[in-house]
């Protein structure tokens, strides 16, 4: 009977988690996809939209670090709460603005609840990983995947159905609401103290910081690839828009599908091989998009790299936790707040170096430089591996994961 209801438990641990993030990106797709709708709104030219959505970088940025460490006090549950709550009051805001300078500001709100969300999401998600002892952070992020999808599609039946903007939004964050107030309560909510595994600062290891530059490459992969995807398809494959918005289609699908069979994948490689033949794919992908027009084998290019960028987050973070377990099973907040603090600044350099290069040269030139920073995390992954190994103990390899 014990162990019926500790499956029950952590069953139901592991669904609220994966509830968490579809919801983080779902709203984030509801408000992102009717982007042409806000920027109408608040009458927006392309610079003046650019500053306001670099509101929302910004918060994610300067809320990171403050939000790993209320996560080491108040405890993951907590922390999502406070996330997910002023989300679903900020989504609708967004109705409201009237300016591109109020649009900015309320954009720096979702930004810091986007903060908020992934360090707690990703804090619970590595305390289910350790009940069951199992590398579920893939499938965890394939639910980050699977709601940005959901909320696109929403968005366009939304548009399509004649709803404006404030009714859309209401009603995804209405949804939203009802669906954490049920799962919320199964969320993990353990505490622990701020120092790291082995007591040092966080900013001190240089696992950290590798785990981190992994990150910073990936961000600035998938940050390009969903900013300039469909203007090399309609400038250099010469493909109408229509037919250019495919190409990151593929590439977000080929994303989840990835992560939602990541578990297996990760159990027969370990997660170091696991990031590096990954990038070794993503590469090759994005190398075959720019070097060969065939709009085919761009199309395929951008797929193979959603794959192969797919479990660049979910194992990072799950490698940053690790770094962080403390001996009572607990710890990693401040090691996954570092790590993702870091990653958002690929976000904020990827888009506007593509186009700083792509002036100097093409949009060609600008994403084969992608290509190449992808290929980094290759050789960054195999220092993160040895300075692991520099750091583990013989009592601290109780894990049955690779």
């Amino acid at each position: 009977m014990a162990v019926l209801k500790r499956f029950s438990h952590t069953r139901a641990m592991r669904l609220a988690v994966f509830a968490v993030f579809l919801f983080n990106g779902a709203l984030y797709l509801s408000w992102a996809a009717r982007l042409p709708t806000l920027a109408a709104q608040v009458g927006a030219t392309e610079a003046t939209l650019g500053l306001a959505l670099l509101g929302a970088s910004v918060g994610l940025a300067l809320t990171a670090p403050f939000a790993a460490r209320l996560c080491a006090s108040v405890g993951a549950r907590k922390l999502v709460v406070l996330g997910a709550s002023v989300t679903v009051l900020a989504v609708p805001a967004l109705s409201f603005a009237g300016s591109p300078l109020h649009l900015g500001l309320n954009l720096f709100v979702l930004g810091s609840c986007g903060a908020t969300l992934d360090v707690g999401m990703n804090v619970a998600a590595v305390a289910v990983t350790r009940a069951l002892d199992r590398p579920l952070m893939p499938q965890f992020h394939a639910g980050f995947s699977i709601g940005t999808l959901t909320g696109s599609l929403g968005a366009a039946g939304a548009a399509a159905a004649g709803w404006d903007l404030r009714t859309h939004l209401v009603a995804v964050s209405a949804l939203g609401a009802v669906a954490m107030a049920v799962a919320i309560r199964h969320v993990p909510g353990e505490t622990g103290d701020r120092a790291g595994a082995d007591g040092r600062s966080a900013v001190r290891r240089p696992l950290l910081w590798l785990l981190a530059g992994i990150t910073v490459c990936a961000a600035v992969a998938e940050g390009a690839t969903a900013d300039w995807s469909a203007l090399f398809f309609v400038e250099e494959r010469h493909l109408s828009e229509a037919a250019a918005a495919m190409p990151y289609a593929g590439f977000s699908i080929a994303m989840a599908l990835a992560r939602l069979v990541g578990e297996p994948v990760q159990r027969r490689l370990g997660p170091y091989r696991l990031l590096g033949a990954g990038a070794v794919v993503a590469a090759a992908g994005l190398a075959l998009a720019v070097l060969v027009a065939a709009p085919v084998a761009g199309f395929t290019g951008f797929a193979l790299a959603g794959v192969g960028l797919a479990f660049c987050f979910p194992v990072v973070m799950d490698l940053a936790g690790d770094a962080g377990r403390r001996a009572d099973g607990t710890g990693g907040e401040r090691e996954i707040g570092l790590v993702t603090t870091l990653a958002y600044t690929g976000f904020l350099v990827g888009p506007p170096m593509v186009g700083g290069l792509a002036h100097a040269s093409s949009l060609t030139v600008s994403l084969g430089v992608i290509a190449v920073v992808i290929a980094l995390i290759v050789p960054t992954a195999w220092w993160a591996r040895r300075a692991r190994a520099r750091e583990l103990t013989p009592a601290g390899a109780g894990s049955s994961r690779p």
